[in-house]
């Protein structure tokens, strides 16, 4: 039957060519989740590296300000589409607050370390954010953390030590800026964790989005005043932001359609771009001690996942991948 119905189709169609089938098979939902978790850290890496290049000509609040404008513009229409924007009473929740608190305090730290410190260096140090978001659902929340984990949260905060070198010779005062966000940001995900479901996604980047532009007015001055915006600055700023909304959504996406503990683990690319933005543009080379503080820093992180996918309980650390972690500001 089968031969007589090729047959049949030959004759029906006389000059049409059989096609060849396809010679790969589909991605599992975990490969295209692990996929699109490395496109979104790679737009949140391009989007840091061209803050660090437009940050030499002009102050952190002003590149605050001018790409939370086209950041908050962007993704304030993305949620009106979606019809997130209303009702906006909800964004007076406490925990809205506390999170728009800890994403304006991780900004600043961030930029202000991004624009004194290597491009890697500070990917690095950030990569400890799962193991501070860990320790802080243990301290804050109560939640068990067994001695396994508890160790890789040493070891990890071991590593960001080896890198930011306190009272050694390669000690930079702006290393501190880095840990600042890491605590910053550790509290933002854990108030997204307390943040009531029915209050959209979309409205609370909006929200955070708008309150980082404003922080970043207010910063302006205290950071050396306005100076002339080139063409050329705006632009990249402006990129800059759409790199923003373009890793949110992967990043969304990447959260939806595969299993959290074998996709959070791709996070780490982040340092991969990182290291390579960095040597190309800014002819950064990784020392000894940044290499090896990252590794561990790895190591550790994900040695957690792993305990915690064993566990089977809450992860707070794989949850810190979630799009709550996306960053609205930075």
């Amino acid at each position: 039957m089968r031969l007589r119905l090729r047959f049949r189709a030959r004759m029906i169609h006389p000059g049409k060519r059989p096609q060849p089938e396809a010679s790969f098979l589909p991605l599992s939902p975990n490969l295209r989740g692990a996929l699109f978790m490395s496109i979104s850290m790679i737009g949140f890496t391009l989007n840091d590296a061209l803050s660090k290049f437009v940050s030499e000509s002009m102050n952190m609040g002003q590149l605050m300000l001018i790409r939370g404008i086209f950041a908050t513009t962007m993704i304030a229409l993305l949620a009106w589409h979606q019809g997130a924007l209303m009702p906006l009473r909800r964004v007076l929740h406490p925990m809205v607050a506390l999170r728009v608190l800890g994403e304006a305090g991780g900004t600043v730290g961030f930029l202000v370390a991004l624009a004194h410190l290597p491009l890697a260096n500070v990917s690095a140090v950030l990569q400890a954010l799962p193991l501070a978001v860990t320790m802080g659902a243990a301290l804050v929340f109560g939640e068990r953390v067994g001695w396994r984990r508890w160790l890789a949260i040493i070891a990890g905060f071991a590593g960001v030590l080896i890198i930011v070198r306190p009272g050694f010779e390669g000690f930079s005062i702006y290393s501190l800026a880095a840990l600042v966000c890491v605590a910053f940001c550790a509290m933002r995900d854990l108030a997204t964790r307390k943040v009531p479901a029915e209050i959209p996604t979309l409205l609370i980047s909006t929200v955070t989005a708008a309150s980082v532009t404003i922080c970043g007015a207010l910063l302006v001055v205290p950071f050396g005043g306005w100076t002339p915006v080139a063409p050329a600055s705006a632009g990249l700023l402006l990129a800059a932001a759409v790199l923003l909304l373009f890793g949110y959504q992967f990043i969304i996406q990447a959260m939806r359609i595969g299993d959290i503990s074998f996709i959070a683990p791709f996070r780490y690319t982040a340092l991969l771009w990182s290291i390579v933005l960095g040597y190309f543009i800014f002819a950064d080379i990784p020392d000894t001690a940044m290499i090896l503080g990252a590794v561990i820093i790895v190591v550790s992180g994900l040695y957690t996942l792993y305990r915690e996918r064993v566990v089977g309980r809450r992860r707070p650390a794989a949850e810190s991948t979630m799009p709550g972690m996306a960053v609205d500001g930075l």
